[in-house]
Parts: structure tokens; C-alpha cells; sequence
């Protein structure tokens, strides 16, 4: 049996918090979740919407999607995980949660891609604000041998979040454009707020550890920065030296990079790629990028959880047998000449791959004390979007520019290209040799300048699409990678777990 199997029976205390509302506290924290998700992820449901009003190139659509969320959020992230080791984490999530649907729906007043880039850099510092607490939280309600279970429902709320701004967001930019679609997805998180604040409570520190005498919760001691430093040199320590837990870390954010880099261009690979309206394209990613990964975030932390019971490999075997089983799949959908078929291949991929998240976190959260938790988190969140979220959807934005560029170069610039812009004549042939045949300058936003002819329109949709093909092609090289991390730390996390368990058992 695994060390929190051992353990979780030395506990005789009654416990603090009944089942029930140790639901409702992870429902709610996890709808604030899902709101987190959905300000973040809004810009890859409506980027292309913004693409042709903006007339922005993919890498400026990757910087709002990704990098500028990231910037600032690596400067927040610590600092809100450090507080939050100290005073009330339910308090922190509110105001984060108040301040950043606030930003999000100001997204929406924006005239100009500095401006966009401002207030989504905002965003992200208040964002941070959100998950290192929650963990916090979780962890004090709930066991080691469940945590990981509840954690994967927290989680949950991405692939929730994503649904709704897959659905709700491409309905709204769809009717009514991309800035209405910013107020819709920010406005909510308010009420949220109000209700976390009303019904969430604080625990004490450590509530959840299997024995009185593991418990922390004696207060911390009094400030001061070499204490902090220490604080975060142990964590990093916990995090990064312990081989099989450095490969669980290195697993998550290298396929967080795919995946962040992969699913922003989803909904405008859908609409480029198959000529879909907004509408459709969100009840797509709806289907493939929101129900069928949060059942597979959920899936995978109770089968981890259940299997760790015979031995606790299983956290890193679970996310490294369902990468593996994901990337042909993955493969197979961007290589689909038809949608439908290409949705269920999405949908299938996307369960197996989000079944790391929950296990990884669970892991995280059990290397390292109760007042390290939002800590360690933190740091956890800071590879995810730092590098991941920061450079994701940059990299696949870049790729996806590079290949149209490529494209059309070949296209109108070759011997072949060349004589096919003869031959269009007129308008088509003034339009692209007029401002130095580049895709950016002939087709700015994917579409052709209005003075060009209906072949060149067609040209440049058709180079766009396929460059989106190839570069989320390119991306997918990052999921087989993250795969191989998991299936390393499987042979020694086990141990790994049982080490840091007798850490903190001789601390106390």
C-alpha cells in the first residue's frame, strides 16, 4: 500500500468539516477556477474576430493569449502565494477573483493591441491570485489519499472554463463582436466572489494530515526577507532536486506548453482550416476541448488515486500512458479533410492528455508542508504560465507566421508562384507586388487587401489554413516530450512520496 494509505489511519479526531461541505467549498473554489480559465482563455475563442478587426498578425494574437497573462503573473505569483502562507486565503481569492473580471471585461474597451496588451498583463497578476491559495485550501480539507481526487475536481474547472468561453463567447462575438464576448466572460466572476466570500471558511493549517501530531498550526514566525528566502529555497528544493519530482514538474510544463500553444489556435484552426462560424466553432471546442478534458482531469485523478493505493507510481504513470496514448491522436485530427471526424479524434486526445493534471498537483501538494503548500504551488503555476502560457501560444503563433510566410513565398514567388500572379492580372497582380509580396503586407489579418482579386482572397485563406495545420503540427513534438518526463519520474516517485512524508513527520 502507498505511504498515504499507511497514514491516513492514524487520525482519530473527528473531523472539523463534513463531506457535504467539503464539496461545496471545492465546487466553489473550482467555479472560481472556471471563471480563471475562461478571462484567460477568451482570446483564442475571439482572436480570430480581433485578428480582422485589429488586422494583428498570429504573434501578436499569441502575445494576448499567452505571454502578456504570463508577465505579470510570474511577478504576482510569489508574492500572493507567500501572503497567502500567512493570512486568509479565502480572502486573497476574492479580491484576485473581483480585480481580474474586472480587467476582463475592460478587454473589451480597448481601440488598440497596446492597450489589449496593458490590461491583459493585469489579468494575469491578479490571476495569480487564484489557484496557489485554492490549493492551500483543498489540501487542509482533504487527506493526502484523497487529495488528489479533489484536486482533479478543482481542476476541473479549465476544461469548465474553456466550455463556457468555447460556447457562451463564440455565441456572443458571433452577434454581438469580440468585445461584448469580453464583458460576458468577466462580469460573472463578481457574484462569485460575493459567494466565496459568504460560505467558504478558513481552516486551520494542516487540518487534513493524517495525525494530530503532523498537524502545523502554530502561526508563523514574524516576517523578515531571510526567512522568506528560506522558505523558497526549501520549496525550490522540494521541487527540483528530487529527481522523480523535477520530471513530474518538467511533465507538466512541457506539455502545458503544448497544450497552451496548441488549443489557442484551435477555434481559429477550425475557422480557417473549415470556413466554420463562431457559433459552431465554440460548440467544438466545447465538445473536444472542454467536456471531454475535464472528464478526463477528473478520470485521472481518481484512477491515480486508486491505484496509488497498490503502489504510488501509478501519479506518474497515469499522465505518462495518457500522453503517449494522446499525441497520434492529436496527429490524427489535424490530418482529417472533415470536421466531424476531426472533433471526435480532438475529444478522445484531449481526455487522455488532461489526465496529468490532477495527479501532478496532487503529488506537488504532498512533497511539502501545510505552510508551503500555496508556495509550492505557486512555483508550479509560474513554470505553467511563465513558460507554458507565455510561450505556447507565442511559439505556435511564430510557427504559424513563419510556414504563411514560406507559403507564400512558393505561392507568388516561385516559377510556378510568379506565373500564377501573372495570369490573375489587374487588381490581384497590383495588390500583392505593390507592397513586396510578403503574406503579412498582401493578406494583413489572413485576408487579402480589398483592391486584390478573388484569387488572391482564395490564395491567402488557403496558405493561412495550412500554415495553421503544419505549425499546430510542429506543437505537437512538445506532448510526446512531456510523455517521456512522466514515464521517467514513474520509477522513483513512489519512493520520492515516502521520503517526503517521513521529512515532514520528523519536522513536527
Amino acid at each position: 500500500m502507498a505511504y498515504i494509505g499507511q497514514n491516513d489511519c492514524m487520525s482519530t479526531e473527528p473531523p472539523l468539516y463534513s463531506a457535504a461541505y467539503k464539496r461545496l467549498v471545492v465546487l466553489l473554489l473550482m467555479t472560481a477556477y472556471a471563471f480563471n480559465a475562461m478571462d484567460r482563455t477568451i482570446i483564442s475563442i475571439i482572436g480570430q474576430s480581433m485578428k480582422l478587426d485589429l488586422k494583428l498578425t498570429d504573434t501578436e494574437l499569441g502575445l494576448l493569449g499567452g505571454t502578456a497573462f504570463a508577465l505579470l503573473y510570474a511577478f504576482g505569483g510569489i508574492p500572493i502565494a507567500r501572503l497567502a502562507e500567512r493570512i486568509s486565503r479565502v480572502n486573497i481569492i476574492t479580491v484576485a477573483l473581483i480585480v481580474w473580471s474586472s480587467l476582463s471585461t475592460l478587454c473589451g474597451a480597448a481601440l488598440s493591441f497596446p492597450q489589449l496588451l496593458l490590461i491583459r498583463a493585469g489579468v494575469g497578476f491578479a490571476e495569480a491570485g487564484c489557484s496557489p491559495p485554492a490549493h492551500s485550501l483543498i489540501s487542509d480539507y482533504f487527506e493526502p489519499s484523497r487529495r488528489t481526487s479533489a484536486l482533479s475536481i478543482y481542476t476541473c474547472g479549465i476544461s469548465l472554463g474553456y466550455l463556457l468561453a468555447a460556447l457562451a463567447g463564440g455565441y456572443v462575438a458571433q452577434h454581438w463582436g469580440w468585445r461584448a464576448a469580453c464583458a460576458m466572460v468577466g462580469l460573472p466572476g463578481l457574484v462569485i466572489a460575493v459567494l466565496i466570500k459568504t460560505f467558504v471558511r478558513e481552516p486551520p493549517r494542516g487540518n487534513s494530515e493524517p495525525a494530530a501530531a503532523l498537524r502545523d498550526r502554530a502561526a508563523l514566525a514574524r516576517f523578515s526577507w531571510r526567512a522568506e528566502v528560506r522558505e523558497l529555497r526549501n520549496v525550490g528544493s522540494a521541487l527540483l532536486t528530487d529527481r522523480p519530482v523535477l520530471h513530474m514538474v518538467l511533465g507538466v510544463t512541457v506539455g502545458g506548453f503544448a497544450a497552451y500553444g496548441f488549443y489557442a489556435f484551435l477555434p481559429p484552426y477550425l475557422s480557417r482550416g473549415f470556413g466554420l462560424d463562431y457559433t459552431t466553432i465554440g460548440v467544438i471546442a466545447g465538445l473536444s476541448a472542454g467536456v471531454a478534458v475535464g472528464i478526463g482531469i477528473v478520470a485521472g485523478g481518481f484512477v491515480a488515486d486508486a491505484l496509488a493505493t497498490r503502489n504510488a507510481r501509478w501519479y506518474a504513470l497515469v499522465p505518462g500512458l495518457g500522453g503517449a496514448i494522446a499525441v497520434p491522436l492529436y496527429v490524427l485530427a489535424l490530418l482529417q479533410p472533415r470536421w466531424p471526424a476531426a472533433t471526435c479524434l480532438l475529444s478522445m486526445a484531449g481526455f487522455f492528455q488532461y489526465a496529468s493534471l490532477g495527479p501532478t498537483f496532487g503529488v506537488v501538494q504532498n512533497v511539502v508542508g501545510p505552510r508551503r503548500r500555496a508556495t509550492a504551488t505557486a512555483f508550479l503555476y509560474i513554470c505553467l504560465n511563465v513558460f507554458a502560457l507565455g510561450g505556447g501560444p507565442l511559439f505556435t503563433g511564430w510557427v504559424i507566421d513563419h510556414f504563411a510566410e514560406t507559403g507564400f513565398a512558393a505561392q507568388f514567388n516561385g516559377q510556378a508562384g510568379g506565373g500564377a500572379v501573372r495570369a490573375m492580372g489587374g487588381g490581384g497582380e497590383r495588390a500583392v507586388g505593390a507592397v513586396g509580396a510578403t503574406f503579412k503586407r498582401s493578406c494583413p489579418g489572413g485576408s487579402a487587401l480589398p483592391t486584390a482579386g478573388p484569387e488572391v482572397q482564395i490564395q491567402c485563406r488557403s496558405i493561412l489554413a495550412q500554415a495553421t495545420r503544419r505549425g499546430m503540427l510542429v506543437t505537437l513534438f512538445f506532448f510526446a516530450w512531456a510523455a517521456g518526463h512522466y514515464l521517467l519520474a514513474s520509477l522513483g516517485i513512489a519512493k520520492a512520496l515516502i521520503a517526503a512524508s517521513s521529512v515532514q513527520s520528523d519536522s513536527t
